[in-house]
């Protein structure tokens, strides 16, 4: 694919591509009219983005808006449109989604974090074993879902013990991005990836007989739950103990959960699987969740509560950046940058690996991570191929970075976002401060830690 996309567009070295010699191929004006319909492509990419920055509100629209341009125009091709976007992203955001929603109301993550806070003696640790809580729930469940679960049950203990809740709260959010990139359910970027790749659940713990991802992020979490404590260092007030458990409604979600989980790592060894399987997979059990809880309540809300927890946004922002991104990649845009960065780094895959992951984490502290690893996979791909060596690293280096980065502003990631709306509606005001003098810290903690070990396991 990515060769003939530098033969059909003109770009990449002629001998290492494969392709005849550029001028034999093409006249002057041909030349000039492929060069000014990939800057034309350049500049509509980066309109769209300003856009997207500027007009928060609308980014679904905007992508929206911008891919069909992209069509219009005949940058992408109509026999390329459904080849350009990833249904079982999509199938599997959708359907993860409306399944954290029945596993949220049967109350079973609060008494989970009652039964961690019967464990903790004071504030430190409560605030320490909380972020730890919120980020395990995250490595299966969306990063936002995890916030709305374990904030409420924060705000209370801070209730009880009358102190400030708001570094409670970014501990849980920054915690939470952290662990989205430990397994493919984690974040909506996991996914992508994981589809992107074709990897499959077990491929995030051990890829290619190595340890994959996921101990990369243990590993940063162990050390930032270190930078916690440090944070946290005086709060020594004791936990009240005695306070009753919370009644968990409804086992099934849980199950289903849990079922959805074994499903996708059983689904990884069928060796010829369609490639919505695990979209598939996820969309089922909140199906069978939806009816079965139907089925108990007789309630249409049961029908409509799960399906409206499914963020239409998100589904819509990704369905334009698909089609955007296919039209750039078709007009060769992909492969030129891919091929610019190679030339500059002088084919040093440090540099190259190196430059990922901290741009990531300084462009994901901006804006969101979404469009940017949707924008860069394609990239990274085109790098890869450029330099002659396997792409592992630099997914796994722009997933660490792009994940983590936004835990460095409270506006980098929707976590953040949440969990300061959560506290606003509480009363408490976020200022920038309160938010960096933990998510910085935090965030150093996280990539240092595994940039060098995937570097060392996979790059070098």
């Amino acid at each position: 694919m990515i060769k003939a996309a530098f033969c059909a567009k003109g770009f990449g070295k002629d001998a290492r591509w494969g392709c005849p010699p550029f001028s034999l191929r093409f006249s002057w004006n041909e030349k000039g009219k492929m060069v000014f319909e990939l800057v034309y492509a350049i500049l509509l990419f980066a309109l769209t983005y300003v856009l997207m920055l500027v007009f928060s509100k609308y980014r679904p629209q905007i992508a929206i808006g911008s891919a069909v341009i992209f069509i219009v125009t005949g940058m992408l091709p109509l026999n390329q449109i459904v080849e350009a976007i990833d249904f079982n992203v999509l199938m599997m955001i959708a359907g993860t989604m409306g399944l954290v929603k029945l596993f949220i109301d049967s109350k079973m993550p609060a008494l989970l974090a009652d039964l961690i806070m019967e464990k903790v003696p004071n504030v430190q640790m409560a605030a320490v074993a909380l972020a730890l809580f919120a980020g395990v729930i995250s490595a299966f469940v969306d990063n936002v879902a995890t916030v709305l679960m374990v904030a409420p049950i924060a705000l209370e203990i801070c209730k009880k013990l009358k102190t400030n809740p708001v570094p409670f709260i970014i501990a849980i959010a920054v915690s939470s991005n952290l662990q989205g990139a430990a397994t493919l359910v984690g974040d909506t970027t996991a996914i992508m990836l994981g589809s992107y790749a074709n990897m499959s659940f077990l491929d995030f713990i051990i890829y290619q007989g190595k340890p994959g991802i996921f101990f990369a992020v243990e590993l940063g979490a162990v050390v930032s739950a270190l930078i916690l404590a440090w944070l946290f260092r005086k709060e020594k007030q004791p936990v009240p103990k005695g306070s009753p458990r919370t009644q968990v409604t409804d086992y099934v979600p849980t199950v289903l959960l849990v079922g959805m989980i074994a499903l996708l790592i059983g689904a990884s060894f069928l060796p010829s699987k369609p490639d919505i399987t695990n979209g598939l997979i996820c969309l089922s059990l909140m199906a069978v969740g939806i009816v079965y809880t139907f089925c108990k309540t007789r309630d249409k809300a049961a029908i409509l509560e799960p399906l409206k927890a499914i963020d239409i946004e998100t589904i819509g922002l990704l369905f334009g950046l698909f089609l955007i991104i296919g039209g750039i990649t078709n007009m060769g845009v992909i492969d030129a940058v891919a091929d610019l960065l190679a030339r500059v780094s002088g084919g040093n895959l440090f540099l190259i690996y190196t430059v990922i992951v901290w741009a990531s984490v300084l462009f994901s502290a901006f804006i969101d991570n979404i469009p940017y690893v949707a924008t860069m996979l394609p990239v990274v791909t085109g790098l890869a191929a450029s330099l002659g060596v396997e792409p592992t690293v630099l997914y796994f280096g722009l997933l660490s970075g792009a994940t983590l980065g936004g835990n460095c502003t409270p506006i980098g990631a929707s976590a953040n976002i949440a969990a300061i709306g959560i506290l606003r509606k509480n009363g408490y005001e976020v200022k920038t401060r309160d938010f960096v003098r933990i998510g910085i810290p935090f965030t150093l903690a996280a990539v240092i830690p595994a940039y060098i070990y995937l570097w060392l396991l996979f790059g070098a």
